[in-house]
């Protein structure tokens, strides 16, 4: 637990209504030097590898095939960082992140966790255009209760030379897209895209050390590679659903980690054409919501 405590008991209105109106929102001074600091040294112990064979497919490159080495990486992803490292629970940050959920939505509880860090001088750093619904159980499966709440504390500032996020302000309200798998299958790599027409803007969302941003589940969103020689690019992502849709993941073997034995590429097809639905899980999830 950190010695400091700078929690929002309310989020600032601009952040709500942006929230609603695009999709996603940023919110200043989340956290104080303190309680981001205090962060730094579990992030890098276990982003260096520390975990590396407990973790298997939990620690991989985001941009990358699966067997890409080590030392090749650009985006360095960590999945579940509290399952596998206890200097990441009950931190200011996991308290936070749960009363900025509260403040959106009710009924919303912790579903994952995820470190992200983009190496320095790595164009390829690209997190590639998408929305995080392509990769969970279709909406049809869980009773449509998607709500989402995906909350990310930057580490580092961040800007478009070391890889802020991007958004399609508004994508949000048009459904699902067409995804395809970045590495040209999803055996290859884990990755999906989506593409983003010439006509739609893209809104580029800087950051310093101690802001979030926030963004649901609907809306398109990526961000570039880290072009800056000497600079990190490094985030904590913590995402909150439904309870019913988290009770029910798991009920059938779902934890976001890549490990899992269900994984919901089990039930999508995925090729040129795009993702589309498959054959339902033989415990479907709407049965149990």
């Amino acid at each position: 637990s950190l010695s400091s405590e700078a929690l929002l008991q309310e989020l600032p209105e601009e952040a709500v209504t942006a929230f609603r109106a695009k999709g996603y929102a940023t919110i200043r001074n989340a956290l104080t030097e303190q309680e981001v600091a205090e962060l730094d040294e579990p992030f890098e112990f276990l982003m260096n590898g520390t975990f590396k064979e407990e973790m298997r497919r939990d620690f991989t490159d985001m941009s990358k095939p699966w067997d890409a080495p080590f030392d090749t990486w650009s985006v360095v992803n960590g999945m579940l960082p509290t399952r596998y490292h206890a200097a990441f629970r009950n931190t200011a940050w996991t308290r936070q992140a749960k009363v900025v959920a509260d403040a959106l939505f009710p009924d919303l509880e912790f579903d994952y966790d995820q470190l992200l860090d983009k190496r320095p001088g790595k164009a390829d750093a690209v997190f590639a255009m998408h929305q995080d619904m392509v990769y969970w159980p279709p909406a049809e499966w869980t009773a449509d209760k998607t709500t989402t709440v995906t909350a990310t504390l930057y580490l580092d500032d961040a800007d478009e030379a070391n890889g802020c996020l991007r958004f399609v302000p508004g994508s949000h309200r048009s459904g699902l897209r067409k995804h395809v798998p970045l590495s040209g299958s999803r055996d290859e790599g884990h990755a999906l895209v989506t593409d983003v027409g010439p006509d739609e803007t893209v809104e580029l969302a800087p950051t310093k050390r101690g802001d979030i941003t926030i963004h649901d589940e609907w809306v398109v969103h990526g961000s570039g590679g880290n072009t800056s020689p000497n600079r990190t690019r490094r985030t904590y992502v913590i995402a909150f659903r439904h309870r019913d849709v988290v009770r029910a993941e798991r009920n059938a073997g779902f934890t976001h980690s890549h490990n899992d034995n269900v994984n919901w590429d089990s039930f999508r097809t995925y090729s040129s054409e795009g993702a589309s639905s498959a054959v339902r899980p033989s415990s479907s999830l709407s049965r149990e919501l």
